[in-house]
């Protein structure tokens, strides 16, 4: 159980290091940014919002839980992976692509983790 909160939760820190790295260097009027520190607190607490059900669901420890929450990591992988090709278009966008990378990683970890954490034979 521990080991699937703590992965989930590193995923979590991951994406809001993201939404800090995007706020960096906006690229319009209309995206997150530093000088709008509403919006970008806004985004941070949507971020925590949405990944609160597979912080709740790492806590049981029944197989359905285990793939519904697999599933529902499987859509903040495809955000992750997202980010990826974002990083190669904005200018000084380096960062936000490694950090996709990363997340990426860490997201797919947790999905192994979460699948096979505490799996009986």
């Amino acid at each position: 159980m521990f080991k699937r909160f703590l992965m989930v939760l590193l995923t979590l820190i991951t994406a809001i290091v993201a939404v800090l790295l995007a706020a960096k260097n906006p690229t319009g009027p209309n995206t997150v940014s530093y000088d709008e520190p509403l919006g970008l607190w806004l985004s941070i607490g949507m971020i925590v919002v949405l990944f609160l059900p597979p912080l709740f669901l790492s806590l049981f420890n029944n197989m359905v839980v285990k793939i519904i929450s697999a599933v529902y990591q499987g859509f903040i992988v495809i955000a992750f992976l997202g980010l990826i090709p974002i990083g190669f278009f904005v200018q000084d966008g380096v960062s936000v692509g490694m950090v996709g990378i990363i997340g990426t990683i860490i997201s797919i970890c947790s999905i192994v983790v979460t699948i096979v954490a505490g799996w009986k034979r």
